[in-house]
């Protein structure tokens, strides 16, 4: 993908927080230091992001901050603003989860983008500039079927033109692990979607929620659309994201005992961790200054003991292959 039209080849990613970056290609396949998007206004985008009240008190920020220590506690710095963190008035950060996909969706020349967020919604942010200098304007949510477009959380979306049509359809991860195909039924200029179908179902889980030995299709669907195969056909590559049980020697009974141990002593600390939790949701910001120390001092001697157990998961990212049938 050539974003900003130089003849290189460039690389787009969304992230956590929800911004959305871009490495410039140059010569040789090399490319330049990340930097975020920002529109034609100059402002840096993150559909859904921002600062807002936290519903538990102080602020909440949906998107990138970095924290700054002081003598008072830690500074939130976002957009240029700082925000003050205190015991009595926290600044919490958490993202939108963005993914983007970078194509010509409106048939005429230049670059628009496709954003997925952690809601399951979809959206378009069209290029209002032109092939060698793109002008991001206003985000609006994607319609299929005359409604506003979404998959069960964590959308990650990618055009192509899965039907040989000669217009771009839209082919959405989400992260129950399926893949929905939205046909456009209008045209290359004028995108028109239909209502979803499946291309992929969603994962099976067991009713225990065990974690596999072996390689087992996860969530969090990432879609990219290729003729693997060279037939002709589009074919359909899924990332995911798992958990999967690591390949461990049988512990010896030494070992076994102390894992006992470490159990035992951990059963009364994630009892009272667990208590803090719900007390901390039940008392008014003013008075959970005592309780939050508490709890954090927990944590971290939770944290100290578990760091001695073996892993019970390690977590993975497959790529998963569908190939299209004749």
């Amino acid at each position: 993908m050539d974003l900003n039209g130089d003849g290189y080849v460039d690389i787009l990613s969304g992230s956590w927080p929800g911004e959305l970056f871009l490495f410039e290609g140059g010569p040789g396949h090399t490319f330049a230091d990340r930097k975020m998007i920002a529109d034609k206004k100059g402002e840096i985008i993150n559909i859904g992001g921002g600062v807002e009240p936290w519903s538990e008190g102080g602020i909440l920020i949906r998107g990138h901050a970095e924290f700054e220590r002081t003598d008072k506690g830690s500074v939130a710095i976002y957009r240029g603003k700082r925000y003050e963190s205190t015991p009595d008035r926290p600044v919490v950060t958490t993202g939108t989860a963005s993914t983007v996909c970078a194509v010509d969706w409106d048939g005429d020349g230049d670059c628009d983008l496709i954003v997925g967020d952690i809601q399951g919604n979809v959206y378009l942010v069209p290029n209002e500039g032109t092939a060698t200098a793109y002008a991001f304007g206003e985000a609006h949510p994607l319609e299929a079927e005359g409604q506003p477009l979404r998959v069960p959380s964590r959308a990650g979306p990618h055009a192509a033109d899965w039907d040989g049509d000669g217009d771009l359809d839209l082919i959405v991860g989400a992260d129950d692990g399926s893949v929905s195909l939205f046909r456009n039924v209008g045209s290359a200029k004028k995108p028109k979607l239909a209502a979803a179908t499946s291309l992929v179902p969603p994962v099976e889980r067991g009713p225990d929620h065990s974690i596999p030995e072996e390689a087992r299709r996860g969530g969090r669907s990432k879609v990219c659309v290729a003729d693997w195969n060279g037939d002709g056909r589009p074919d359909l590559l899924v990332g995911d994201f798992t958990r999967q049980k690591p390949d461990l020697p049988e512990p010896t009974p030494e070992e076994k005992a102390e894992h006992d141990r470490i159990h035992q002593e951990l059963e009364p600390l994630q009892k009272r961790y667990s208590e803090l939790r719900r007390k901390l949701r039940e008392l008014p910001q003013e008075e959970r200054h005592e309780v939050e120390t508490e709890r954090q001092e927990i944590y971290e001697r939770m944290s100290a003991l578990r760091a001695k157990l073996p892993k019970e998961y390690e977590y993975h990212g497959w790529v998963w292959l569908f190939l299209r049938k004749p």
